[in-house]
């Protein structure tokens, strides 16, 4: 922020504004912090300042806009989230991963992909907790992650404590435990989403989908593109090119629309993980 513009007052009379000179507060009878009488009378109007509490700031007048000028004010404000990758556009593609009321997202695809989108998330200062059958394939992403600081813990299944979600410590509950998950132990809330990483469609897969507030689709076979179309109500030609994906293409859909995201991983992202993949 700039410094103020107007000129402060200088009083020459080695009076006033001025620290009192060492070894006494009194100059003729009044107080040195004290306004003189001329000075009350020829000062700025409105509320007097007082005594003690610093010296007068500009006038208020300059920048108090009229009702008029208000409509020429304009606050550009983006997405926020998680960047996943492009859009066909080549624009970035943002995923509000976390929010303020319950979200649960089903991921059909691989452990690479979770991780990238674990790795990210834990980018925009939030904490993931994952709850896995393979404990040593995420072992090295924790400890990579958050430059040294516990920003991802790693659970056996079954084993994951309540995290303590806040709108200052969000959560991403990320669980890894196969086509056939057991029962969720940590609902989704708010500020805390859970994330489930399904390999294939299995039997209770389209119940998932079918509930999930979001859902990811990597490279699928036909059969299972058949069923993610019914499920998901995708246009035929949408769900005709979910076989043909590369490893490091998505679809995003959810109850309100869906978008085809290209990931690109960083260089450090490729040297964790090892690069794009549909399976792992």
């Amino acid at each position: 922020m700039a410094s103020p513009t107007y000129q402060p007052r200088v009083n020459t009379s080695g009076n006033g504004w001025r620290n009192p000179p060492i070894g006494g507060g009194v100059s003729g009878g009044r107080l040195s912090h004290q306004p003189r009488p001329d000075e009350e009378q020829s000062g700025p109007t409105g509320p007097k300042p007082r005594p003690g509490f610093g010296l007068r700031g500009p006038r208020r007048s300059p920048h108090v806009l009229t009702a008029e000028s208000l409509a020429s004010l304009t606050l550009p404000v983006g997405d926020d989230g998680v960047i996943i990758g492009i859009d066909p556009q080549n624009q970035p593609a943002v995923l509000s991963l976390l929010r303020p009321s319950p979200m649960e997202i089903a991921l059909v695809g691989s452990m690479w992909m979770a991780q990238v989108l674990a790795l990210r998330t834990v980018a925009t200062g939030a904490r993931v907790a994952v709850e896995t059958a393979r404990p040593p394939a995420w072992a090295q992403m924790a400890q990579a992650a958050g430059g040294g600081q516990q920003c991802v813990s790693v659970h056996d299944v079954r084993q994951i404590a309540p995290q303590g979600p806040s709108v200052s410590s969000p959560v991403l509950v990320v669980r890894d435990m196969g086509a056939r998950p057991p029962r969720n132990q940590l609902a989704p809330s708010p500020w805390q989403s859970v994330l489930t990483v399904l390999p294939f469609l299995g039997p209770r897969s389209p119940q998932m989908l079918s509930r999930a507030d979001l859902v990811g689709l990597q490279r699928l076979s036909p059969e299972e593109a058949e069923v993610v179309t019914r499920i998901m109500r995708l246009p035929e030609q949408v769900g005709a090119v979910l076989p043909t994906l590369s490893d490091n293409a998505m679809l995003w859909c959810s109850r309100d629309g869906h978008q085809f995201v290209m990931t690109q991983p960083t260089e450090a992202e490729t040297n964790l993980l090892g690069g794009p993949r549909r399976m792992d």
